[in-house]
């Protein structure tokens, strides 16, 4: 496939710069290969995932992956690079602010390209150092970020431990599935979740 025809490849409507080596013409192409990879590492993991099967399923050949992002490395980096929109803290009275951050993190979970991001994400770094620091790298922004943004000179170990209760409705709800959890109304997750967070953000923490 060439560049040419690349504009015909667009799959779904995100919006924009498309990760990849490339100019505009190539924009489709990318998106293809990026939501093909989306769902590869969602699926199998980073170790079973091949480059060999992203092509396949994006309908080009392999050689085209490596010519935009040059290694599965960087295809992996590339595919789960999230929407940094952090949540305001400040725009909610203090008594939300845990559902905010609650809300803010299922809502991702439930976009359907986000979810798989986040799917590769947490799947692949409990087996590979690289890529758990690239997971810490996302939470940063979006848990300890806005917890600082407050003036909260305990902000990293708030959110260390909101982010224990994030990542473990996240394994049980959209992972493993686990019932009856997974077929809850997001509402109803948000509003049972919200309390525990809640606490994180208000109870004393003591200094080192």
């Amino acid at each position: 496939m060439s560049d040419s025809s690349d504009t015909a490849m667009t799959t779904g409507s995100q919006a924009g710069p498309v990760p990849g080596t490339g100019g505009p013409r190539s924009e489709g192409t990318r998106r293809a290969i990026l939501a093909a990879a989306r769902a590869a590492f969602a699926a199998r993991g980073y170790e079973r995932a091949t480059i060999r099967a992203v092509a396949a399923q994006a309908g080009v050949d392999a050689s085209m992956v490596m010519r935009y992002f040059g290694s599965k490395e960087g295809l992996f980096a590339a595919a789960v690079t999230l929407d940094m929109q952090v949540p305001d803290l400040r725009s909610v009275p203090a008594s939300r602010r845990g559902e905010l951050l609650v809300r803010d993190f299922v809502n991702r979970w439930e976009d359907p390209v986000r979810a798989e991001e986040m799917i590769a994400l947490l799947r692949t770094a409990v087996t590979s150092e690289t890529v758990a620091g690239q997971l810490q790298g996302v939470l940063g922004p979006l848990i300890i970020e806005p917890i600082a943004a407050l003036g909260d000179e305990h902000a990293a170990e708030r959110g260390s431990l909101i982010a224990t209760q994030l990542l473990g409705l996240a394994l049980c709800r959209y992972i493993l599935r686990l019932e009856p959890l997974a077929s809850l109304p997001g509402d109803e997750v948000v509003a049972a979740v919200a309390p525990s967070v809640q606490r994180y953000l208000t109870r004393p923490v003591a200094s080192p």
